[in-house]
């Protein structure tokens, strides 16, 4: 259950490859990973292929296939593995020891297609049959209400782990950089000193880690990371010790459950008729501890997809449909209190959290800015991010409305029955 503390890694029988992934030589480092882990590819009939996914915007993900002939598409898809490869500069933000240790925990609990392989800088796994999610998608009712299904059963039954190294980076952890970002991280007491008592990582060590290693090149720099620190200080004493589930009020949290990461699966004959989609939820990267609240408060607020389209967020009775499915399915799961009083609380909560994924994609979205190789403006979206922060802070100590100025878009949409 999500209360109990348990120290699960990765299993021993994990097979690593001693090869890497480059992109610039995309075709043949990804099929010389392939071939090492099902040599008999390259000699049975049918082609392989590559599908490459443009979803994300961190990572490299490739689908392999080997076109048998005769084989339907339903059969070549459960010979299907997907590639990922990390992207440049990113250990700085994910620690990949602890990804891998989620996937293998997600996959023991039904939850993440098996884990088959981890190279020297990305993993390979099954493929899970289904359609990948757009933002939109993510608006239509019988995918927010399976997305809450699955989420509710996620929460309810992932127990808490120190993941990986226990630890959220090791002490004076070098990063592997040649930007502006700091040569070495503070020790992990001083990361893990923004939640004592916690299991760590956690949600908000995160964000500590991050705001650490921010960029400090210049004057401006410098102010920007002490206004994040305290910020995120603040934060964490107005909302860290919040009741929410689980234990310490903190659950084994997706955290970061955009379009991309949400896959429709078939419906089988028995559920074709169904007002709810099935849906599984793929790269764990980001999943850790974290307040029910965080989490869904984040998938919220990726109904806008990466143009931060505000004008389409759930309102207020949607939000609330959105926590009664997901407090049914968490129920179903686990002991529960009265569901009516659960599902107040949550909302509530929710409400209170709603400026929080700003806070931590725009602390993330400045650190990608100075590191990432990918086609993104990471620094726009930082600012946008932010501004949801402040937008939020401005709402709760109503320095807008005593300003006379107008609620931006989001803030009204959020108010919205």
């Amino acid at each position: 259950m999500s209360s109990s503390s348990t120290n699960t890694g990765v299993s021993r029988d994990l097979r690593h490859i001693p090869l890497s992934y480059n992109n610039a030589d995309s075709q043949t480092s990804a099929l010389r990973l392939v071939l090492t882990l099902f040599p008999e590819w390259e000699h049975g009939e049918g082609k392989i292929e590559f599908i490459r996914f443009t979803d994300g915007i961190t990572n490299t993900l490739l689908k392999a296939v080997k076109r048998r002939p005769g084989y339907t598409e339903e059969q070549i898809d459960n010979e299907a593995v997907l590639l990922r490869a990390y992207g440049k500069g990113t250990e700085v933000l994910i620690d990949r020891e602890k990804e891998a240790t989620s996937h293998s925990l997600l996959s023991q609990h039904k939850l993440a297609p098996a884990l088959l392989a981890r190279f020297q800088n990305g993993l390979i796994y099954k493929f899970i049959r289904g359609r990948v999610c757009t933002s939109e998608d993510l608006t239509v009712e019988p995918v927010w209400r399976g997305v809450a299904h699955r989420l509710g059963e996620w929460h309810a039954t992932l127990p808490i782990v120190s993941a990986g190294r226990t630890a959220v980076v090791q002490d004076e952890v070098e990063v592997p950089l040649t930007t502006t970002i700091p040569k070495s991280l503070p020790s992990l007491e001083k990361i893990n000193a923004i939640t004592p008592g916690k299991p760590t990582p956690n949600v908000w060590t995160i964000m500590q880690k991050w705001v650490f290693a921010l960029p400090t090149s210049n004057e401006a720099e410098i102010k920007r990371k002490d206004v994040l620190q305290k910020e995120l200080e603040r934060t964490v004493s107005e909302l860290g010790d919040t009741p929410g589930l689980g234990g310490n009020g903190l659950v084994f949290g997706h955290t970061d459950l955009l379009s991309g990461n949400v896959i429709v699966q078939p419906r089988s004959t028995a559920d074709k008729d169904s007002p709810i989609e099935t849906v599984a939820f793929i790269d764990y990267e980001y999943a850790v501890p974290s307040p029910a609240a965080f989490d869904i408060a984040n998938h919220f607020a990726e109904w806008g997809g990466f143009n931060c389209d505000f004008g389409v967020l759930p309102t207020r009775s949607v939000r609330r449909k959105f926590i009664e499915e997901y407090i049914q399915s968490y129920a179903s799961h686990t002991k529960l209190p009265d569901q009516d009083i659960v599902v107040s609380r949550l909302y509530d909560e929710i409400d209170m959290f709603r400026g929080v994924p700003g806070l931590y994609w725009g602390i993330w979205a400045l650190i990608q800015a100075t590191i990432s190789q990918i086609d993104f403006d990471y620094a726009s979206y930082a600012e946008v991010r932010l501004g949801e922060y402040w937008a939020w802070r401005a709402e709760e100590d109503g320095s807008r409305a005593k300003k006379g100025e107008e609620k931006p878009l989001r803030e009204r949409r959020w108010a919205e029955e």
